[in-house]
């Protein structure tokens, strides 16, 4: 390779690479061990010399491919709710720092909307908790539904759900919540322990232009705000003033 070797490359892929994985297998004519070692400390997975057999190669590929596949379920593992799908509390408070970061940085607008599934105990109580955690994971799909491509939803804990909208001020978020909270209700969710009608009251806060706040902030606000959408009789939304 002109102008940059192997190790280099190497050094520079796991240098610039922080989002995932990349298996690494180093092809070369030098065989001296020293070599193979300095591979292994620039980051190569694997180190096969020339010439080679076509049958190792592939194998080797194949290895490095089982490795990339537990990397990525593992990462998932650690980013996604195992019950809903969507984002865990750490992803979901992650995305919202890094959202309050930007908006700061831009000077757009920033809506955290924080949802409760009303009367969720009572699901439980009722219909037992397998009928709840169906009821759970399919209002987090009927809340996906109906936000935007770059919208994030996730699992704050229990029955609360949190949604980052990012570029979103007061107007534009009202009405995404209303969508939300019109699409849980619109119809009763089928369980083997029978239809079980669900709904959410949502607390939003907005974060404008030349607004200063931490992503602490923003939810502590957004929650005051679903205490009142609660306290107001439930399935609705509000917006903290």
């Amino acid at each position: 390779m002109p102008g940059i070797d192997g190790i280099d490359l190497c050094r520079a892929i796991r240098t610039n690479r922080k989002d995932s994985y990349t298996y690494l297998i180093m092809l070369t004519s030098r065989s001296e061990t020293e070599f193979a070692v300095e591979a292994m400390n620039a980051g190569a997975d694997d180190f096969i010399g020339k010439p080679f057999h076509p049958g190792e190669l592939e194998a080797r590929v194949r290895a490095g491919k089982r490795i990339c596949e537990l990397e990525q379920l593992l990462r998932q593992k650690a980013i996604y709710d195992a019950l809903t799908g969507i984002y865990n509390r750490g992803a979901i408070i992650d995305i919202l720092d890094k959202a309050v970061a930007r908006q700061q940085r831009d000077h757009g607008g920033l809506t955290l909307a924080f949802a409760d599934l009303d009367h969720f105990k009572q699901v439980n109580d009722v219909h037992g908790h397998t009928a709840g955690d169906i009821v759970l994971r399919e209002v987090a799909r009927r809340m996906g539904q109906v936000l935007r491509p770059y919208d994030s939803l996730g699992r704050y804990g229990g029955e609360e759900l949190m949604v980052v909208l990012p570029g979103c001020e007061a107007n534009s978020a009202l009405e995404i919540a209303e969508r939300i909270r019109k699409n849980v209700c619109a119809e009763p969710i089928a369980t083997d322990f029978g239809a079980i009608h669900a709904s959410v009251s949502i607390g939003l806060a907005v974060l404008s232009e030349g607004m200063r706040s931490t992503y602490g902030d923003l939810i502590q606000l957004a929650d005051r705000a679903l205490y009142v959408a609660k306290n107001e009789g439930r399935n609705r939304v509000f917006l903290a003033a």
